[in-house]
């Protein structure tokens, strides 16, 4: 630990005043310059305990002459770049100094000589391992007699943790505006291909294919944007007809892009089979399972059975419509339906 100017000042005058208790005859007197004594030694002792808490924390404290030779070097300064004091004496700071930063030190130590003050000063220092360490610097000049620079004490922080969570907070922010973008175009898409002949049929339809985007997004939120599982997905869009449903394909996940395009053709798909397919009737059930193929892709099949007799659409749905603007469209994958009597079949085949 080593003493700073103001602390042996302390200790320099607690000395003083004991010499003047012990020259002087008169108790009173005496009794002052003791007193004195007292005072001064327990700032010096109060300035040397903050001086440790500082080395405890971790800054990093270094003098160096006006070359940028290091003359001392803390604990605080071991802990931070991995050197002891006995491996950087006399050797120069640059040392810490990556090569393409050296011009940084030339011109601090200009300032320096001219008795200014640099203070948070945020650049990049190498350890003894040769990582490259977040440092803010605050340089201060060392004065010497009649008030001569001779030289600097630099304190150095470690802010790489707070260099990593800025960083991590930009990409967070580029990602949620992507992710905000690819919501906002699907919801576009389904605004201006949704149809009908009411009002309120067209307002119940928008209304039920944003709550299927916002089911997704719940998924998201638990995975940390990850995507979604598929069964999680089919789960959910089938909850009110989960007694009436068999669910078979193994645990894959979807990236948000896939999950959403997925969730919505799912959800077209419910929404028919509860207004006209086997999900309209008691004993109507439907049987969804996924697998691999080749090419890296997935296969999902959506077949209905016990509902009322099928017959092919004389023109396409709006939910076809949607189905095939999300998967074919956006996705480059493939939407095939099917209308054999007992129950419509739909097979799905989306880019992993």
């Amino acid at each position: 630990m080593l003493l700073t100017g103001q602390i042996l000042s302390c200790y320099g005058r607690a000395a003083a005043a004991k010499r003047e208790a012990e020259g002087t005859r008169d108790p009173a007197s005496q009794a002052d310059f003791l007193k004195m004594e007292k005072s001064w030694l327990a700032l010096a002792r109060s300035l040397e305990a903050s001086a440790r808490l500082r080395d405890f924390i971790g800054d990093a404290k270094v003098t160096k002459d006006l070359g940028g030779v290091i003359t001392s070097w803390n604990k605080g300064a071991q802990q931070l770049f991995g050197y002891s004091a006995e491996e950087v004496a006399g050797r120069s700071v640059t040392m810490l100094i990556p090569p393409e930063r050296l011009d940084e030190e030339y011109a601090i130590l200009e300032r320096v000589r001219r008795g200014d003050r640099v203070d948070n000063f945020e650049t990049v220092r190498r350890h003894k391992d040769g990582s490259l360490i977040d440092v803010s610097l605050t340089i201060s000049p060392i004065r010497g007699a009649g008030g001569k620079v001779v030289g600097a004490v630099k304190t150095a922080r470690n802010i790489t943790k707070r260099k990593r969570t800025e960083a991590q907070v930009v990409i967070l922010a580029r990602e949620a505006e992507h992710r905000a973008k690819n919501l906002l175009a699907n919801v576009r898409a389904m605004v201006r291909l949704s149809q009908s002949d009411t009002p309120e049929g067209l307002r119940k339809a928008i209304e039920g294919r944003i709550e299927a985007l916002a089911n997704v997004h719940s998924l998201f939120i638990q995975s940390r944007w990850a995507g979604a599982e598929l069964s999680r997905l089919v789960e959910q869009e089938l909850s009110p007809y989960s007694k009436r449903t068999r669910i078979d394909g193994p645990r894959t996940m979807l990236n948000p892009e896939l999950a959403q395009a997925m969730a919505i053709a799912l959800h077209e798909l419910a929404t028919n089979a509860a207004k006209y397919g086997s999900l309209s009737v008691a004993e109507g059930y439907v049987r969804v399972e996924w697998a691999p193929a080749a090419g890296k892709r997935l296969v999902l099949r959506w077949t209905e059975a016990g509902g009322p007799p099928v017959k092919p659409p004389t023109r396409s749905g709006f939910g076809t419509n949607v189905m095939e603007a999300m998967i074919r469209d956006h996705l480059k994958g493939e939407v095939r339906l099917d209308w054999p009597a007992e129950g419509l079949a739909c097979k799905i085949v989306i880019p992993m």
